[in-house]
C-alpha cells in the first residue's frame, strides 16, 4: 500500500513523518504522470509544486484556512490531496474533474482560478472578509513568477501593503522571471528571519523602541533600514519590502523540511508576508525538466 492510499483529505497528512511526506510526494507525481499520459493535461506546473502543496496542507488547515492558487493547472496535487484522488483519472473529461480550480467541485477550492495574476487580489478580499467577521483563519495566495507579469498582481500587492492585514503570498519562482538564490548566506538569512526567537526579539525591540522619548522614530528608522539593507544586499526582496510586505526567502521549493519550517513560522506572523520559493518545472520527469 502506498502512502497516498492512506490520504483522503488534508488532515490525514498531519500524522505523517517527514520520510512519509517525501514518499507521498513521489506517489502524487506517479499519479499525475500516469493520468496525463493517458488523458492529457499539464505536466510541468503541477509537478513543480508537489512539495509546496504537501507542505501547505501539512501546516495550514484547509478549508478553514484559505489557499488560493494562481493558474488553475498548478493545482493538480491540491486536487489529489483534497478528496479527489479517486476521480483524478476523469480530469478534463466529460462529467469529470475540471482542469482548473472550481468552487462547486470542492470546499477546498476557495476561488475558481483559471488563468493568471488574479490570486493576490482575490486573497485580499478573503482576508478583508475574515477581518470583518473577526475569525482567525489564515489566507495564502500562491502565484507563479510568470503570473507576476500581470498588472493585477501588483495592484493586489500594492493594496495588501497598504492595508497591512495578515496574508501570505507564496511566489513560486521557476528561475525564469525572478532572480535565483544567491548562495549560502541568503539561505542563512532565511533561517534567521523565520526563526521564532528572532521574530520575538525583533517585535520586542520594535515595541521598546517606541517608548524611547524624543528619539523613538530615529531608532525605529535605523532598525528598519539596517534589516532592509542586509536583505537587499543578499536577496531580491527589497522591492517587495518597499511595497509593504515582509520578504522571506529564497527557499528551496523541493525541500519539504525547509518549506514546513518556513510556513510554520510565517503562519504566526500577523503582517503581510511574501515567501519566495524556487522550484523546477516538470520535476521528476527528465523530458519535461529539459
Amino acid at each position: 500500500m502506498s502512502i497516498l492510499d492512506k490520504i483522503d483529505f488534508p488532515n490525514d497528512l498531519k500524522s505523517l513523518s517527514l520520510e512519509e511526506l517525501n514518499e507521498l510526494c513521489n506517489d502524487i507525481s506517479d499519479l499525475i504522470k500516469d493520468t496525463i499520459q493517458e488523458k492529457g493535461g499539464h505536466y510541468s506546473s503541477p509537478l513543480g509544486v508537489i512539495e509546496l502543496t504537501v507542505a501547505l496542507h501539512y501546516v495550514y488547515d484547509s478549508p478553514k484556512d484559505k489557499l488560493l492558487w494562481d493558474v488553475g493547472h498548478q493545482a493538480y496535487p491540491h486536487k489529489i490531496l483534497t478528496g479527489r484522488k479517486n476521480r483524478f483519472n476523469t480530469l478534463r473529461q466529460k462529467n469529470g474533474l475540471s482542469g482548473f480550480l472550481k468552487i462547486d467541485e470542492s470546499e477546498h477550492d476557495a476561488f475558481g482560478a483559471g488563468h493568471s495574476s488574479t490570486s493576490i487580489s482575490a486573497a485580499l478580499g478573503f482576508a478583508h472578509a475574515r477581518d470583518k467577521n473577526k475569525n482567525d483563519s489564515k489566507v495564502v495566495a500562491i502565484i507563479g513568477d510568470g503570473a507576476m507579469t500581470g498588472g493585477m498582481a501588483y495592484e493586489g500587492i500594492n493594496n495588501l501593503g497598504f492595508h497591512k492585514t495578515q496574508m501570505t503570498v507564496v511566489l513560486n519562482d521557476n528561475s525564469l522571471s525572478i532572480s535565483k538564490s544567491v548562495g549560502a548566506l541568503s539561505k542563512y538569512l532565511t533561517l534567521i528571519t523565520t526563526n521564532k526567537t528572532y521574530n520575538k526579539l525583533r517585535k520586542n525591540i520594535w515595541k521598546f523602541s517606541g517608548k524611547i522619548p524624543f528619539i523613538s522614530n530615529a531608532v525605529r528608522y535605523f532598525l528598519k533600514k539596517s534589516e532592509k539593507g542586509l536583505k537587499a544586499s543578499l536577496t531580491p526582496g527589497s522591492f517587495f519590502e518597499d511595497l509593504g510586505l515582509r520578504y522571506i526567502g529564497p527557499v528551496d521549493g523541493h525541500n519539504l523540511k525547509d518549506l514546513i519550517r518556513t510556513f510554520e513560522s510565517v503562519k504566526d506572523m500577523n503582517s503581510p508576508v511574501l515567501v519566495h520559493i524556487y522550484t523546477k518545472k516538470g520535476k521528476r520527469i527528465s523530458v519535461s525538466e529539459e
